[in-house]
């Protein structure tokens, strides 16, 4: 093996502990991942790269078929880059937007195929623990002079692998928020497993048969969502029994539509113009505030229960629920390490302020770095999505700064580590005070918001015979 001590149990036949110097391990072999790699790799340090899929980016390959809205110049790491170029590799157009294949094709696997990584990298190899050698959490004398241990399971058995730092990449994609507005499954929600589509589907493509002429919920607020939906809106054009509903907990939706023209990146922006357009043209049925409480059977379809803008409210007849809640983070890795995660967000503590939904809106967050990302545990970093932790507004090209950083650092470049070298694009939208134009009251009593009479509502019950309250109804009607 490579640069790093591997210590192999429950092997039969296996390879015999080395000691030939401890390595940097890295967990997760995403953009950040392999970006912290190849930070690494320009600096002669040596490391172990170890993803849990088959291949590297799986997590990528499940969005494969979405347009990111940042142009390529901010979706690579520019060390990663500069390997490539060594190898003849062409560098794309800077100004054009990648799909999640493009990044795949034409970026990571020619980087994690280069020399200087595909030997250091370990697939199908699931990280499940990381602490220190013979030592659990409480115990302190000694700690920082003793390298980590991971468990790690790979190739039908568990490994041990020993480093003298650990970088967590592993984002946040694998454990997706639950639709229960609580924060945990909505009771049925697991009944209802194989309706359920946690992501964003390839509507128009391989899972398109699964939402042709279907009445089709959408639950989420962020871009993911957004995709989903503006991808059913095309697909009702050729399938006209189509219909969308689509749930938010928000209850401000220019919060939702973003800083539209206002936004650096284009493509962002245009999400949020098209979606509001959509909306406004009565395309789909909109309903907010919902906090879904109950899913449960009936017939063919499903009913989902909760409460609109504080009513009881059931929506029936659904056929395919996509759930775009967003993720949170899995700590349980590093449950016998000293890591520190903020309460609210479960982000890295010293970047909550900055990301903290319930404080401001801005979607681009200041550069930052090791400084930042230190915790108690010395040498152990969590970056990428998974430092955000529940916070939505990350962006790749922060990662790539976090692991430039860390690289400095682990090397012995602190005036490096303590560099900027990132200009982030503005998201055009920085106030938390938006607001909704109407009047009067609405069912329960709660404010009215704008309610469009063009078709009849969803399938509901609310309060009794009261209409429950539907910002935009339109799409084929119940």
């Amino acid at each position: 093996m490579n640069d790093f001590t591997k210590i192999t149990t429950r092997s039969k036949g296996g390879s015999q502990p080395q000691d030939i110097g401890l390595a940097v391990a890295i967990i997760g072999g995403g953009p950040i991942g392999l970006a912290a790699a190849a930070q690494l790799a320009q600096r002669g340090e040596p490391f172990v790269l170890f993803e849990s899929g088959e291949r590297i980016a799986s997590n990528i390959r499940e969005w494969a078929h979405v347009r990111v809205f940042s142009p390529w110049r901010y979706s690579m790491d520019q060390a990663a880059q500069e390997l490539l170029r060594a190898g003849g590799w062409q560098t794309p157009d800077l100004e054009s937007l990648p799909t999640g294949q493009d990044l795949i094709d034409q970026y990571l696997e020619p980087l994690a195929n280069l020399p200087e990584l595909k030997s250091r990298i370990y697939l199908g190899a699931r990280v499940i623990s990381v602490g220190r050698k013979g030592l659990d959490k409480v115990v302190t004398q000694d700690r920082d002079t003793l390298p980590f241990v991971l468990q790690v399971y790979i190739g039908g058995r568990i490994e041990f692998f020993e480093a003298r730092a650990v970088i967590d990449a592993s984002g946040t994609w694998a454990n997706p928020n639950p639709i229960g507005s609580g924060g945990v499954p909505a009771p049925g929600e697991a009944e209802a497993q194989e309706r359920i589509f946690y992501g964003i589907p390839d509507v128009l493509g391989r899972h398109k048969s699964r939402y042709a002429g279907k009445r089709t919920l959408v639950v989420g607020s962020g871009h993911s969502a957004i995709n989903a939906l503006l991808e059913l809106i095309e697909l009702g054009d050729e399938n006209p029994e189509t219909e969308i509903v689509w749930a938010l907990r928000k209850k401000q939706m220019q919060s939702v539509y973003g800083g539209e023209s206002a936004d650096s990146l284009p493509a962002r922006g245009a999400l949020g113009s098209r979606i509001r357009a959509m909306v406004e043209a009565d395309r789909l049925k909109v309903m907010s505030p919902f906090h879904i409480s109950l899913i449960s059977a009936e017939g063919e379809g499903l009913n989902v229960a909760g409460k609109l803008d504080g009513c009881e409210f059931t929506l029936t007849g659904v056929d395919e629920i996509i759930s775009n809640t967003g993720s949170r983070p899995d700590t349980s890795i590093s449950r016998e390490v000293r890591v520190a995660f903020d309460p609210v967000l479960e982000s890295v503590p010293a970047l909550a302020p900055l990301i903290d939904p319930n404080v401001h809106s801005c979607g681009t967050v200041r550069p930052h770095g090791e400084a930042e990302l230190r915790q108690p545990e010395k040498d152990y970093y969590v970056v990428g999505v998974k430092s955000y932790g529940r916070a939505p507004t990350f962006l790749m090209a922060t990662g790539h700064e976090q692991v430039r950083s860390i690289a400095a650092a682990l090397t012995g470049d602190w005036e490096g580590a303590a560099r900027v070298e990132l200009s982030l694009p503005e998201s055009g939208v920085c106030s938390s005070d938006f607001s909704v134009n109407g009047s009067g009251a609405a069912c329960c009593g709660a404010p009215q918001v704008s309610t469009s009479s063009s078709s009849e509502s969803p399938d509901v019950s609310c309060c009794g015979s009261a209409q429950p309250v539907v910002l935009s109804v339109g799409g084929r009607s119940s």
